[in-house]
């Protein structure tokens, strides 16, 4: 056989088919790697546990995302295979959810209702065994962080079709909370339904955004099907859930939240797009903030004179002259003062950087005030041309 040529499994009666006896021998010692697996956990959990315990002395936070994010970057560098390495992430991230949880249970709020995409994002993001509590807008997150009434929160700040979410902007403005993390979501629309073909499905329901998104699949496949608006991907789900007549558009997490089976997966008709979502934190907590990495963002807020002519150029002339490269130049206006604005910029590297820090420091000096909002792990980018459509409710 020539090198690198693929074998086909053995056919059923033929000489290399494994006997029912192989089969026993090779399922054994699966179990006994199960068993060494589970040994492992128990070790790993063990040592978390006392890394929880000097936490809780120094006041550090129990959630490090920089720190989980080099976990699965290192293990996907030593990988040498079989095991997949796009199944290192979602593996590992559940271990980690799970070992943290000895630490404390960590608590996060996000956008909700259950089964949005927002709530899929805090999933992703935190894990399996984490407290999540949806609440019922952006500020009302922003509210419950700043407050202390949870430590974490999760929000929507962008995404490529719809551009910028102008509420989690507003909010910066509004509350003093800091950034510790990002995650770029590939989102995608299902087709949820308690029936069992799409020839039972006389009336689809959805957010207006992803009915949109979804128009051509569904002229080709539902020509028929009566298209109504929904609150949310969520309330839709809730709908599909109470009428078998009924699809809903909405994520993979509203299925298994309302029970719907997926008729049909990805039906949106483009396929370019992601949101962006940001974790934001009580701004007493900066001071715990993790140390650089070498992949952060870092975001601030500034302001400057509307009667200053040249204004912007100057605030972001020394961001160019040490390099620094600005990702993200974004501006919304600043309630009760007519043509003022506040300028949210994102840019590569950490605020402890020698030329980030130079950089803002020279800025802030120019500006009429400025906040920095936090250096953060930046999420790495979705590989591959398929993104999935933008969502965020």
């Amino acid at each position: 056989m020539a090198e690198g040529q693929r074998t086909s499994p053995a056919a059923p009666g033929s000489p290399d088919a494994a006997s029912p006896a192989e089969l026993s021998d090779l399922r054994s010692r699966i179990d006994a790697v199960d068993d060494e697996i589970l040994a492992l956990l128990n070790r790993r959990a063990r040592l978390v546990q006392e890394v929880g315990a000097r936490k809780r002395a120094s006041g550090t936070s129990v959630y490090e995302s920089s720190r989980e994010r080099d976990i699965v970057a290192r293990l996907g560098r030593a990988n040498p295979g079989p095991f997949p390495e796009a199944g290192l992430g979602p593996v590992f991230r559940e271990i980690i959810s799970a070992t943290r949880s000895l630490e404390e249970r960590l608590q996060v709020a996000y956008l909700g209702p259950e089964g949005t995409f927002t709530h899929g994002a805090a999933r992703e993001q935190f894990g399996a065994l984490v407290e999540l509590q949806g609440l019922a807008s952006i500020e009302d997150v922003f509210a419950a962080v700043e407050r202390g009434k949870l430590p974490l929160g999760i929000v929507p700040v962008e995404n490529t079709t719809e551009g910028i979410v102008t509420q989690t902007y507003d909010a910066f403005v509004r509350f003093d909370v800091s950034l510790c993390g990002e995650l770029l979501q590939r989102i995608h629309h299902h087709l949820l339904s308690r029936a069992g073909s799409l020839a039972e499905v006389r009336r689809v329901v959805s957010h207006p955004q992803p009915l949109a998104q979804c128009r051509g699949w569904l002229d080709r496949n539902l020509p028929g099907a009566e298209r109504c608006e929904a609150a949310s991907t969520a309330a839709a789900a809730r709908a599909a859930a109470q009428d078998p007549a009924v699809a809903a558009i909405a994520s993979a997490i509203a299925a298994e939240v309302y029970d719907l089976a997926v008729l049909e997966t990805s039906i949106e008709d483009r396929s370019d797009n992601t949101t962006r979502f940001l974790v934001i934190e009580r701004r007493a907590s900066a001071s715990r903030a993790s140390a650089p990495s070498g992949h952060d963002l870092t975001s601030a807020l500034f302001t400057i004179r509307k009667d200053e002519a040249g204004g912007l150029y100057r605030l972001l002339e020394p961001f160019a002259a040490r390099g620094v490269n600005l990702t993200s130049l974004q501006l919304r206006p600043i309630v009760g003062k007519p043509w003022e604005y506040v300028f949210f910029l994102d840019l590569e590297g950490h605020r402890e950087e020698e030329r980030v820090r130079g950089a803002l420091a020279a800025a802030a000096e120019l500006a009429h005030s400025y906040r920095i909002l936090g250096s953060y792990p930046r999420s790495p980018r979705p590989a591959g041309p398929r993104t999935g459509a933008a969502g965020r409710g």
